[in-house]
């Protein structure tokens, strides 16, 4: 279980987004995912971190993605540093592409999004991944998946 009471209690954390795709009902979801991040990684204290969690459609990621990243196209995860001590961070997600990875999958769609705020918030205190297929046995990989694992097993389906 989760502790209950960690530093991560006094983080700050803004959700927006979920509205338009019809998810209001993840938004404690996501927030205890952000907070399950800040705690489980070590690269940063979770103490007093700032972090705001975005979620849009394939459009407004691939703007950002185009004008910050140099890159054409949606992608599912974008993390912005903005400070590390605290911890301060924009992430965006892209519902549409998180639903689409999650058919392809096989799993839930709310499996997939709480996994790309866990590694937005990874990505963000300071994790980083290869890019190709190594990246499945990275640090930060293996970190996600344990903390998704333990996330998935202390909420109910949604």
């Amino acid at each position: 279980m989760l502790p209950t009471s960690d530093p991560a209690d006094d983080a700050t954390i803004l959700i927006d987004g979920l509205e338009a795709f019809g998810l209001p009902d993840l938004r404690s979801h996501v927030a205890t995912a952000v907070r399950a991040a800040l705690t489980g990684q070590t690269l940063t204290s979770p103490e007093e971190a700032e972090l705001s969690i975005t979620f849009l459609a394939d459009d407004g990621i691939a703007r950002l993605n185009a004008e910050w990243l140099g890159r054409e196209g949606p992608t599912d995860v974008i993390s912005f540093g903005l400070g590390e001590r605290p911890l301060v961070a924009d992430i965006y997600i892209s519902v549409e592409t998180a639903r689409r990875h999650a058919r392809e999958y096989g799993i839930a769609s709310r499996e997939e999004l709480l996994r790309l705020v866990v590694h937005g918030v990874l990505h963000a205190a300071g994790y980083d991944h290869p890019d190709d297929e190594s990246r499945v046995e990275s640090e930060m990989f293996d970190l996600q998946e344990r903390l998704l694992e333990r996330l998935l097993g202390d909420q109910p389906e949604t």
